[in-house]
């Protein structure tokens, strides 16, 4: 550990950030708070990026649509505020659907969706998307098998064509294992501001983990295709989650600097 304690990290630690991490928590150690303060300094840089990216896509007229899936606390949320938390609001759309109303369940599966894809030089976030019905609803019966397999048959088609008509479209898929989403689900339900994230779906996702397994394997083997591959982000350490989240945003947007200057 002394080997780390060099001029630059010293004086991180010894910055107001620093000083403040350790007067926060009891069980902060030298290690974890570089851990945090480097995590942060790359996080700012970043998100600098982020603001780079959003511009461009403003000034080109671009159609961004970034999908986040994932089991239930894998991260998805925590990294869309990080990503979004310098950005300007007016310029892009988190999207978190609810359970479809009973009219919406007479409509096309992906019509909801559609009403909610950005128009020109915007960025929409789906916070879980139209592949809900890839993995969660079947697994916990709020679709018919009839309904999933029209979906998985649609689904490519559906998505062929919003990138044919000009719609940049990247999925991630936040991965953890089965320890971890125990733990983070331990943490929620204790935490007073935390408890209300703890849905019924929530409550049976460990001893149905095989099951969520088993259709997010078909999911992956379906839709992972050419024109939008699922990029899969190894979620069980949120802080490296976030930045590698980012990270691959910016690698694959082919944002430039001029655009938003000019």
């Amino acid at each position: 550990m002394m080997s780390n304690l060099t001029p630059k990290n010293i004086k991180k630690l010894n910055s107001k950030r620093g000083l403040k991490l350790f007067f926060k928590e009891d069980d902060m150690t030298v290690a974890k708070a570089l851990r945090i303060l480097n995590y942060e300094d790359k996080l700012k840089k970043l998100q600098e990026e982020l603001i780079k990216l959003q511009q461009w896509v403003e000034a080109k007229g671009e159609k961004l649509v970034i999908v986040f899936e994932g089991r239930d606390a894998a991260g998805k949320g925590g990294a869309i505020r990080r990503i979004t938390q310098h950005l300007n609001p007016r310029e892009f759309n988190v999207v978190a659907l609810p359970k479809p109303t009973p009219e919406e369940k007479e409509q096309w599966y992906f019509q909801r969706y559609i009403k909610n894809l950005p128009r020109s030089g915007q960025i929409t976030f789906f916070d879980r998307s139209w592949y809900n019905r890839a993995v969660v609803e079947p697994v916990n019966g709020f679709c018919t098998e009839e309904e999933y397999r029209i979906f998985m048959n649609q689904v490519n088609g559906f998505e062929q064509m919003l990138v044919e008509s000009g719609v940049r479209l990247v999925k991630f898929y936040f991965s953890i294992n089965k320890d971890e989403q125990e733990r983070r689900f331990n943490d929620i339900k204790s935490s007073p501001v935390k408890k209300w994230k703890f849905s019924p779906v929530d409550q049976t996702a460990l001893e149905r983990w095989d099951d969520y397994t088993l259709y997010k394997t078909k999911m992956f083997e379906k839709t992972d295709t050419k024109f939008a591959p699922w990029i899969v982000i190894k979620a069980n350490k949120k802080m490296r989650a976030r930045v590698e989240v980012i990270q691959k945003l910016l690698d694959l947007v082919p944002y430039d600097d001029t655009a938003s200057s000019q």
